[in-house]
């Protein structure tokens, strides 16, 4: 299955301190044998918190989830069933090459769960298109239409995508501290 491109749109601040597009280029999607048919968006992300007047240039954003005061915009398209990889997929290299792209988005993931995950951050996501189900601790289900809104507030969840079309979500994940 092909991806499309995104195109991502820049900001910043000349030397003069007026607002200036710095940067106008397309995002190549992640797509990994391990999620056939799926693609992840990794549009923006700092580590930090941001301060202005700033230049546009990308911040510090190397692991897939921000740390505290971090944050990361991405998109995300689920494929519709369950995600069953190739038989003859190269398990361990697929795995390798997942984490040089997204690290610490594996990491993540529980093993005896697939798909679940928990992380220390409060994610806002939109459905942009198609259907997709937020499945919660003890199979707690709730069908999610385009349109729809989620404010995840770092509680374990998984993404289901029991339509028949791909879902795409865009989402906002800003880092968080656990108690």
């Amino acid at each position: 299955m092909a991806h499309a491109k995104v195109r991502r749109v820049v900001t910043g601040h000349d030397s003069d301190g007026k607002a200036r597009v710095v940067a106008d280029g397309t995002v190549e999607p992640i797509t990994s044998g391990l999620m056939p048919g799926c693609a992840i968006y990794r549009l923006w992300g700092r580590d930090e918190r941001p301060a202005f007047p700033d230049n546009g240039s990308p911040g510090q954003a190397e692991a897939y989830y921000p740390p505290r005061d971090g944050s990361r915009f991405m998109i995300n398209t689920i494929a519709p069933g369950e995600l069953t990889p190739a038989r003859d997929l190269d398990v361990t290299a697929a795995w390798e090459e997942l984490e040089r792209q997204a690290p610490g988005a594996a990491a993540a993931m529980e093993p005896d769960a697939p798909g679940m995950h928990t992380t220390d951050t409060l994610d806002y996501v939109l459905v942009v298109s198609g259907e997709v189900t937020l499945e919660l601790d003890d199979g707690e289900q709730t069908v999610l239409r385009t349109g729809d809104v989620v404010v995840q507030n770092g509680t374990r969840h998984a993404w289901r995508n029991h339509g028949a079309e791909p879902c795409t979500i865009v989402g906002v994940a800003v880092g968080a501290d656990r108690a």
